[in-house]
């Protein structure tokens, strides 16, 4: 399965004390970057959290917030005989000091804080905060597969085009070259013309044809674009086989941000070769089909 670095998901788990509702979001990086936005009260749980996180995710930049709400004990605790009796003592000790003091009303009963309400464990929000992440976990590694599919589908079309436009200036290679060797002939034999303006006597045809010969297997090798075109064919298999069979290779999106190094390079060379005008539109058409998937690549984990 390939994944993508952007993924979104979010979760909550429900305990007797409270709720706690984490939210992972992610985007591309070159490594794993944790960041955590937690309230003081869930500070405990970073962690663990980080170490859930690690287990599952290896690039991009991920930032996880936790929030949480505490659990609205019923009515029969509210008004218990101890919050009751708890609010009375409050009351009596506060009356010596302040005579003057109103009696408590039926709201202020109602919102008595107590102890067993108030006071939470730290560690107690543990738990349900890794069972918050793991659901979270889950929906963001969907989203990376759906999101990673669609890339690979958006590569794969690209190598196909590339393989296809290699294809057919290989088929026209050697008209092409032939083309070419025709001219910087022609243009050698006008030159020697210029330097005898009376003909070929003073140079022998031994002497004319090994230079004719010479100058034309040097252009030959100059703009023979055979070995780039091979070479780009055996990148564009290898693109088909990290994104097919090969894609339970880890740091994947490394190595094909390597492969379009060097298709680009093959690329490159033959833009520099060009000797015709169909050599150069497929450099540059190779060359915009290889920056599209190494856009996409930016993206893989």
């Amino acid at each position: 399965m390939i994944y993508s670095m952007t993924g979104f998901g979010l979760a909550e788990s429900r305990a007797e004390f409270g709720i706690v509702t984490i939210e992972i979001r992610s985007v591309n990086s070159r490594y794993l970057d944790l960041q955590f936005r937690l309230p003081d009260e869930l500070r405990l749980i970073e962690q663990p959290l980080r170490e859930q996180v690690s287990s599952k995710l290896k690039r991009g930049k991920v930032e996880i917030r936790a929030s949480f709400t505490r659990a609205v004990p019923d009515s029969s605790e509210r008004l218990s005989a101890p919050v009751v009796t708890e609010a009375a003592e409050t009351f009596a000790k506060l009356k010596a000091q302040i005579p003057d003091l109103s009696a408590p009303t039926f709201a202020d009963l109602w919102n008595w804080p107590t102890t067993a309400r108030t006071h939470i464990e730290p560690l107690q929000w543990v738990a349900p905060a890794l069972q918050a992440c793991e659901a979270a976990l889950k929906q963001v590694l969907e989203t990376r597969a759906r999101e990673g599919q669609r890339l690979s589908q958006i590569m794969l079309e690209a190598a196909n085009q590339a393989a296809q436009i290699a294809t057919e200036l290989s088929k026209h290679l050697p008209t092409l070259l032939q083309n070419q060797r025709d001219k910087s002939a022609q243009k050698l034999r006008e030159s020697l013309e210029q330097v005898f303006p009376d003909g070929f006597q003073q140079i022998s045809g031994e002497e004319l044809s090994a230079r004719l010969v010479t100058e034309a297997s040097l252009y030959a090798l100059r703009v023979d674009v055979a070995e780039e075109l091979d070479r780009l064919n055996s990148h564009v298999q290898e693109l088909h086989h990290l994104l097919t069979d090969g894609s339970k290779n880890q740091s994947l999106g490394k190595r094909l941000d390597f492969l379009f190094q060097e298709m680009n390079r093959e690329a490159n060379t033959l833009g520099s070769k060009s000797g015709h005008l169909n050599m150069t539109r497929t450099a540059i058409d190779l060359k915009l089909l290889i920056e599209k998937m190494r856009e996409q690549a930016q993206n893989i984990e």
